[in-house]
């Protein structure tokens, strides 16, 4: 929900995302379903019913960031959680069409990532206006909540992304789990996993995995110390 990257690994298209959220908001484990005929997977939010991370059985994955490319002034009251918002996304079909038609006002600014048809996509509503742009999948991304992280952090995180990156030409999941895992471990501020005064944590880290193959689902719940891997199946787009 509040650090995502996105990368090119031999074993396929790798998403991983950190959510930083009030330690009272906990989620509950991977639940899956069968929406139109597809399954999907993905963390939920008890308190909305919805979503920051979901992964359908075609590698169709949608990944949400709170605030979009500022930091925006939050009011009282919203019309609907955004977490909804993904889900109603990845039950549509194609999700890019819907995005296009989607009604979001009165929802609170919001980032999302998503990978549909091994395409890559940056959705973003700045709480007046929606904006879309492809990005090119061979390349490394990452994203960090603007509301969270100032645009100082925000660059220093992408630098520390570029380092690694080229620290590491063979990249694997288990290696972009670790660096969301222990960069700047000693920064509770503004490290990846952070801690704000006991307040505001980060509770998990999700990953999907988008093979030729299969498709994984892997989700680390820190306040537990617990990993769920949620196999999807074979991959319907794999060629």
């Amino acid at each position: 929900m509040c650090t995502v990257s996105f990368v090119a690994a031999e074993s396929g298209f790798v998403i991983t995302s950190n959510r930083d959220e009030h330690v009272l908001r906990r989620a509950l484990p991977p639940i899956a379903k069968t929406v139109n005929s597809k399954k999907i997977v993905f963390p939920q939010d008890p308190q909305s019913g919805g979503t920051w991370f979901v992964t359908r059985d075609d590698g169709a994955t949608i990944v949400l960031l709170n605030g979009a490319a500022q930091k925006h002034v939050r009011k009282a009251n919203y019309r609907r959680s955004r977490g909804l918002v993904v889900t109603d996304l990845i039950e549509s079909e194609p999700i890019l069409h819907c995005w296009d038609h989607l009604d979001l006002d009165n929802i609170e600014p919001f980032t999302i990532v998503l990978f549909e048809n091994y395409k890559l996509y940056q959705l973003r509503w700045d709480g007046i206006a929606k904006d879309s742009i492809q990005l090119p999948t061979e390349k490394p991304h990452i994203w960090s909540s603007s509301p969270l992280y100032t645009e100082t952090v925000r660059e220093k995180r992408s630098r520390l992304f570029s380092e690694f990156m080229v620290q590491n030409p063979r990249i694997t999941p288990g290696l972009m789990m670790d660096f969301h895992m222990n960069t700047e471990v000693h920064d509770e501020q503004n490290g990846l996993v952070i801690n704000r005064q006991g307040v505001l944590k980060t509770l998990s880290i999700t990953q999907a995995i988008i093979g030729k193959n299969e498709i994984n689902l892997k989700h680390l719940d820190l306040v537990n110390d617990q990993m769920y891997d949620n196999n999807l199946g074979s991959n319907t787009l794999a060629t």
